[in-house]
């Protein structure tokens, strides 16, 4: 389903009164849409480029001015980047009245040329190595999220404490469970499909007041744009209705964590290039090496799964999310797992990934991964069979923050394919994270220490 407003299109609605705002969007390192709103007749006449500051690609998630970027910082005075319109992803949003919606690529002020590390590059980068091979990879995300019975603004003046889901207990598929959430849901529904964005379905997840909702396999940086406006457009009408929502990966102990699950797999002229209706479980030579190359490479790529303190705190028994690098069919305790066997959608599912992770990153480091496999021709390992939790032998997910970031630096795979300056961009901002967690003192630590220290 292409966006649903190109821009030849564009002159008649603005005259018609129907647009009159084009918001430009460029995706920070969080995976967050920072741009600009321009009045749309000024955009018909400068639809090249604008300009923004670099810090944008050199801040935390409270947009803190992180020290010790090679890009940018104060020594070099935070210049600007070129932000470029793509429009071939104009779009309508239909819970913004008026306003049209256009992603931007970075070009280098002075070079000319993408910035490396904006996620939108480095994502573009990975597909063109994939379409250099032949291959056209096709993804999909699901993103799984809460609602909240109180908005934003109310939340934060109260310290984000006493937050009460929309539901009282698991809707898990729940028809009737999740008939209250209606308004939000059917809003977002038919709002994103109204914006260009297919929507498959949404559904109650595995905790009291936990959402999914699914949208249609497409091209991978396609997935990537819509999977952004998914959250955003989440947010947004969650507060219009007086409530919210979080893409945190675990926003509280005890109750099971949001997930981005990312489905894979490479396409060649129109066809999955994973089927082949004569080998074992329908998986062509291409898929195992595809997803061997992910399994050799699972610890380095972790980072851009989980890419928070919080993300790693999501990895826990018995609550659906893995915590094992391994593969399996269609068995939900695996890291990886094969969905749609012996059929022409077979794919690789993987489920490391939480709401948190941007799916730029995400996708690009998956498949470089995949990608490295296909390169070598690695030999996949035999399938796991069983509950993965119990295989106390098999590659663990890494279980910090830390961990990953000294594996994604440690990636000679991940430097090739990235470049060195890209993977010590994100390495410096892991390394942010944990000096933040570590300076800073925690409820947790209050309520455990106050009296009894």
């Amino acid at each position: 389903m292409p966006a649903n407003l190109s821009f030849e299109a564009l002159p008649a609605a603005v005259d018609a009164g129907e647009i009159d705002t084009v918001m430009v969007a460029l995706v920070d390192m969080q995976g967050r849409l920072m741009g600009k709103r321009f009045h749309a007749a000024h955009f018909l006449d400068n639809p090249d480029e604008t300009h923004c500051c670099n810090y944008l690609l050199a801040t935390d998630i409270e947009m803190v001015t992180v020290p010790g970027y090679q890009a940018t910082g104060w020594a070099a005075g935070y210049g600007d980047y070129v932000m470029k319109p793509d429009l071939t992803t104009l779009r309508r949003l239909p819970w913004a009245p008026g306003t049209a919606f256009c992603m931007v690529d970075l070009y280098d002020h002075h070079t000319h040329e993408l910035v490396p590390h904006a996620p939108r590059s480095v994502l573009r980068r990975q597909i063109e190595r994939a379409r250099a091979l032949g291959h056209e990879p096709m993804m999909a995300t699901e993103l799984e999220f809460y609602l909240f019975a109180q908005g934003y603004k109310e939340l934060f003046d109260a310290g984000y404490r006493g937050l009460t889901p929309t539901a009282r207990h698991n809707v898990d598929y729940a028809l009737t469970g999740t008939f209250a959430d209606e308004p939000v849901m059917r809003a977002l529904r038919n709002g994103l499909y109204g914006a260009g964005i297919p929507v498959e379905n949404s559904k109650g997840e595995a905790e009291a007041g936990q959402h999914e909702i699914n949208v249609r396999y497409s091209d991978a940086l396609d997935t990537a744009d819509m999977h952004v406006l998914v959250k955003a457009a989440t947010k947004e009408i969650a507060q219009a209705h007086g409530q919210s929502a979080t893409f945190m990966a675990k926003y509280r102990h005890g109750r099971a964590g949001s997930s981005s699950h990312v489905h894979q797999s490479l396409f060649r002229d129109g066809a999955n290039a994973f089927h082949d209706p004569n080998a074992e479980h329908g998986m062509s030579d291409l898929m195992r090496h595809y997803l061997a190359g992910q399994l050799a490479h699972a610890e380095a790529l972790t980072y851009f799964l989980a890419p928070y303190v919080n993300s790693y705190k999501r990895f826990v028994t018995g609550l659906f999310a893995p915590t094992k690098s391994i593969w399996s069919i269609d068995n939900r305790t695996a890291g990886f797992r094969v969905c749609g066997d012996g059929t022409r959608g077979v794919r690789v599912e993987c489920r490391i990934g939480g709401a948190d992770l941007n799916p730029y990153l995400a996708c690009a480091a998956l498949l470089a991964a995949g990608l490295d496999g296909v390169e070598r021709k690695l030999e996949l390992e035999p399938q796991f069979s069983g509950d993965a939790y119990a295989a106390e032998a098999a590659r663990q997910i890494p279980k910090t923050l830390g961990d990953a970031a000294r594996a994604l630096d440690a990636s000679a795979m991940l430097r090739a394919a990235f470049g060195d300056a890209v993977i010590d961009h994100y390495v410096r901002a892991a390394e942010w994270e944990l000096e933040e967690q570590n300076r800073v003192v925690t409820d947790w630590e209050l309520a455990r220490g106050y009296e009894r220290a």
